[in-house]
């Protein structure tokens, strides 16, 4: 049986059905799509930043600044035909 963490939540129900990131030099976001128990498939973003050692940590990804948003926006297109 697998290890169900909070709330319930099993992570090997959660499919990645595609993903692809956009890379700065402070941060990247990642536009994915899943499903989660084979479920409806759902867009997600993510954003992580480096810390001090340089090392990606996950981050909210809260406001865009425009550059992002125009990296972003054709990644989410190639995402939604994929839902």
């Amino acid at each position: 049986m697998a290890f169900k963490g909070k709330g319930g939540f099993d992570k090997s129900l959660d499919k990645q059905l595609f993903s692809e990131t956009v890379e700065s030099e402070t941060s990247r976001i990642t536009v994915g799509v899943y499903s989660y128990n084979d479920g409806e498939k759902k867009l997600q973003l993510s954003r992580e930043t480096r810390d001090m050692d340089g090392q990606w940590t996950f981050a909210k990804l809260g406001r865009m600044f425009k550059d992002e948003v125009e990296a972003v926006i054709p990644i989410m297109q190639k995402a939604l035909e994929k839902m």
